[in-house]
């Protein structure tokens, strides 16, 4: 991936989440990229294949985590996981859930590419969890737990949220999963 086109995701990504996706206009990205508005048409057929790359690197970056935390775990895979996920929604401030935003912005149907997108994710994350061995009631329950924590950051100390996401993996007994 060119320089360019990866600054352009990566300046788009920061201002739909700060901002939302139909308040942040093309010229704000390519000015914050410092591109061209033709360097940004090379690259992307419109605005909504832009939102389509961003959603995906976020994705690959979310679930890069995860992976690296089932890989690298001494303790259970739940406990690790709930880690991982805390971890993620300290460190992209307290906005929520962009692929549940995007949706809200783009899902005047279920039919657009936008809606359908979010929806694979939800699933792929279910999918995911039950590949690192959880059983579909375990994984339902974590993507709860995850879901919830993510969205009561944007209203709620995040430090107080990801302990109380903590605490009701130890309360369901999710922590003892291998």
């Amino acid at each position: 991936m060119s320089k360019k086109k990866q600054n352009l995701i990566e300046h788009a990504e920061q201002l739909f989440y700060d901002h939302g996706f139909h308040a942040v206009g093309l010229q704000r990205i390519i000015k914050e990229a410092n591109v061209a508005l033709m360097t940004l048409y090379h690259h992307f057929d419109s605005k909504e294949s832009l939102v389509l790359e961003v959603l995906k690197r976020r994705e690959e970056k979310y679930f890069s985590i995860l992976k690296s935390s089932v890989r690298n775990s001494d303790s259970s895979i739940v406990w690790s996981l709930s880690v991982a996920h805390s971890d993620w929604i300290r460190k992209h401030d307290t906005n929520g859930c962009m692929f549940l935003r995007a949706k809200e912005e783009f899902s005047s149907n279920d039919d657009h590419e936008i809606a359908q997108y979010v929806n694979q994710h939800k699933r792929s994350l279910l999918a995911f969890f039950a590949e690192v061995g959880l059983s579909h009631s375990e994984a339902t329950q974590l993507v709860l737990l995850f879901e919830g924590a993510t969205a009561l950051s944007e209203t709620l100390n995040v430090d107080d949220v990801t302990a109380a996401l903590m605490h009701s993996i130890k309360s369901m007994g999710l922590h003892k999963v291998k």
